[in-house]
């Protein structure tokens, strides 16, 4: 009876809304105590201040249910199980953060913006919807938001230009629309000790010519690739290349995660080409995607683009394991730490955090046997070209969600990536949003068995890595066709060329639905007339563009690599 009296008074508290009194600064500081300690840009002092003011700004907001949800990546794993338990216990504003796939996301933000209903409080999406969000103007500009109505739950330690991802959600207006909360990007894997195996040295010198090392261009990787096919390597036959081939969503993301870029299609850019971006969507001087195909001057279907499926489908079937042409993303991304892997021309940074478990990629003292490097390039690349992607999950605010709650699930938002939180989450996922948390010393200590992954981020070449930009007006639409059309290359059932023509036709299509319904206003797309690949492409040259290029014969450039420590060497100095 005395129990159930208890029970129903608590009951009564907490509906009176003295429930703050069970959230506040002791939480905060068991919080601070139990996870965060010294990991942490911010010294103590500074820690419970930003936790003091999360809980005076969180006032307003005590005892609401808010929803926001995330793709399933480890990152999001901890923000979902830990962080959110500890921003709810701290605050009193209770948080359920979904995860669901990375595909289901993008449906329910759809669903959102076309039916106006409330689904979720916030999103983390790609910033691959940067020209979706700015164009459509259903998210709310952030830059706006902070000056104005969110005003009085902006952190004035958000410092926003701490943010190495700024740029990927800025829109052509300079406004920003959404903030980053995860990164990782594709880079370049291979087998360091196979590398500098004194045989494996002197054998590829004999048969090349020049230096078994990190290649620099296709050529190269090439060389290296047919190496290491066949070859036995501690009694075990390996591979010089793994990728994947299955007819699936996820062989979509395998190109337009900048695989055009890397082979040279688009024009020179940074984050992205202009005026033709690595999707080969061309735009005018307004932003207005005028087209794809290389008759309105885009670049998908162009000798660049091709090049890129043609060498991506020789590859794969000619020094790739068999059964990779069977495999989708998730199937084939466990395969190099398996042992049996030399190098990987596409290799998401994502995976690192289970690159460095115990298994036969790893030497007994923790150290790992592989490195990640800059992405070599094809024949049609030129500097000033970006090199690579970079994906960039980043929260969204939509306009159809209430003020009261969008302002709840913004100080959530902003307590996962706070200088308090952030640099124990990114020793959690290794997925860095900040610059002051790169440099923090704890990750400097840990970076020899990282495999290159903290060097990457802290080198000069790190801003080559970009998203998918501005000219792609919709990107669930203009996504959901790439699958389609390299699975038929992929299959045999079209050439490259065939793929590619099908594809840019596809992307036009809904250009000119987008056109049609004016529903993107003076942003949306304009299609150009249509004139030959050699006018367009004598067009870009005088006004000193690139893209689309003619076809350079032959398509293979003189084979380049460099030693990895000097490469690291030089980013240092």
């Amino acid at each position: 009876m005395r129990r159930q009296f208890l029970t129903s008074t608590t009951a009564l508290v907490l509906l009176l809304g003295v429930g703050q009194a069970y959230a506040g600064m002791d939480e905060a500081k068991a919080f601070l105590d139990a996870e965060i300690k010294d990991q942490s840009t911010l010294d103590r002092a500074g820690q419970e201040a930003e936790m003091q003011w999360f809980i005076d700004a969180a006032k307003p907001f005590v005892g609401m249910d808010i929803k926001v949800v995330s793709e399933t990546i480890t990152t999001h794993e901890y923000e979902s199980k830990t962080l959110a338990k500890a921003f709810t216990d701290i605050t009193g504003i209770k948080i359920t953060h979904d995860l669901i796939g990375e595909g289901d996301v993008v449906e329910k933000l759809q669903t959102q913006m076309q039916s106006g209903e409330n689904i979720y409080d916030a999103y983390i999406n790609d910033s691959d919807l940067i020209g979706t969000h700015w164009r459509y103007q259903q998210a709310r500009s952030l830059t706006d938001w902070m000056a104005n109505e969110g005003k009085d739950v902006t952190n004035p330690n958000i410092d926003i230009d701490d943010f190495i991802g700024k740029s990927f959600t800025t829109a052509p207006d300079g406004k920003l629309y959404q903030l980053p909360d995860q990164q990782f990007a594709n880079l370049y894997w291979f087998r360091y000790d196979w590398f500098n195996d004194e045989k494996n040295k002197a054998d590829f010198k004999a048969k090349y010519g020049y230096d078994l090392g990190v290649p620099v261009n296709w050529s190269a990787y090439e060389d290296i690739a047919a190496f290491f096919t066949g070859r036995e390597i501690d009694g075990k036959k390996v591979y010089g290349h793994m990728d994947y081939g299955k007819k699936d969503p996820s062989l979509g993301w395998r190109f337009t995660d900048a695989w055009l870029s890397m082979a040279g299609n688009g024009d020179k850019g940074i984050p992205n080409g202009r005026p033709v971006d690595e999707w080969g969507i061309k735009v005018n001087e307004k932003s207005q995607p005028v087209g794809s195909c290389v008759t309105r001057g885009g670049d998908t279907n162009g000798p660049a683009g091709v090049y890129s499926i043609e060498k991506y489908l020789e590859w794969l079937k000619a020094y790739a394991p068999p059964e990779a042409q069977g495999m989708t993303f998730s199937e084939s991304g466990p395969v190099p730490a398996q042992g049996a892997i030399a190098q990987q021309i596409f290799w998401y940074t994502a995976f690192t955090a289970d690159m460095v478990k115990p298994g036969p990629v790893l030497n007994d003292d923790g150290t790992p046997k592989w490195r990640m490097a800059p992405s070599p390039h094809g024949v049609y690349w030129r500097d000033g070209m970006k090199l690579g992607y970079q994906d960039a999950g980043s929260w969204t605010l939509m306009k159809s969600t209430p003020d009261d709650r969008a302002k709840a699930a913004w100080l959530y938002a902003q307590f996962v990536t706070s200088k308090t939180v952030d640099v124990k989450k990114s020793h959690v996922g290794l997925t860095f949003i900040r610059e002051s948390t790169l440099q923090h010393p704890s990750f400097t200590e840990r970076a020899p068995k990282l495999g290159g992954l903290i060097e990457f981020y802290r080198s000069p070449a790190r801003v080559q890595w970009t998203p998918t930009g501005t000219n792609v007006p919709d990107y669930p639409k203009l996504a959901q066709l790439w699958w389609q059309a390299i699975g038929d290359a992929s299959s045999g059932a079209k050439t490259a060329q065939e793929a590619m023509d099908s594809l840019c036709a596809e992307q036009e299509k809904v250009l000119e639905r987008l056109e049609r319904a004016g529903i993107q206003g003076d942003i949306g797309p304009k299609l150009a007339e249509e004139k030959t690949l050699e006018e367009w492409n004598a067009d870009a040259v005088a006004k000193g563009d690139l893209a689309p290029q003619l076809k350079i014969e032959p398509e293979k450039d003189k084979p380049q690599t460099i030693n990895y420590d000097e490469l690291v060497k030089s980013w240092s100095n």
